[in-house]
């Protein structure tokens, strides 16, 4: 059913990806000893001092897409499973990425990096949907034992 707990927690997965699309989630600041102090934002479509960001854009709008048509394939308990420890995974690859480019924004321009509040949403997207995953789990223990009760 449509109306399960699970799918409340991939709601909210779906509206903090939304989120997390348009607020910056890094800056990149150049140090104190350089000319001119300049400030970057990085989200996951722009602000970036630094070609490659495509990777971060690709991860930040499948977390909610995903979470998104998990919810409508509530008639398919173990593929709906399935998607979420994908989502899971891709919201870990998400925390590599975000690594692996102020990895080379740091060797490419020197810069010192800060992390911003809103890239905490995808552990909680992460959390979130390991939640549903497991109530996804346990609905689909209750149908089997019922089935094999009748």
């Amino acid at each position: 059913m449509i109306q399960r707990i699970q799918t409340l927690y991939l709601l909210a997965v779906v509206v903090l990806g939304i989120i997390l699309c348009f607020e910056p989630v890094l800056q990149l600041v150049t140090p104190e000893e350089a000319a001119e102090l300049q400030v970057w934002e990085v989200s996951a479509f722009g602000g970036a001092p630094l070609e490659g960001i495509w990777g971060l854009a690709l991860t930040t709008v499948l977390i909610p897409l995903l979470a998104l048509v998990d919810i409508f394939l509530y008639r398919n308990r173990i593929l709906q499973a399935r998607l979420n420890i994908f989502t899971v995974m891709l919201c870990l690859g998400w925390y590599g990425v975000v690594a692996i480019y102020v990895w080379q924004a740091k060797l490419a321009l020197g810069v010192e990096w800060h992390i911003l509040p809103w890239a905490s949403f995808p552990l909680v997207c992460m959390v979130l949907t390991m939640m549903a995953t497991r109530r996804i789990l346990r609905d689909e223990a209750l149908v089997r034992a019922a089935d094999r009760i009748r």
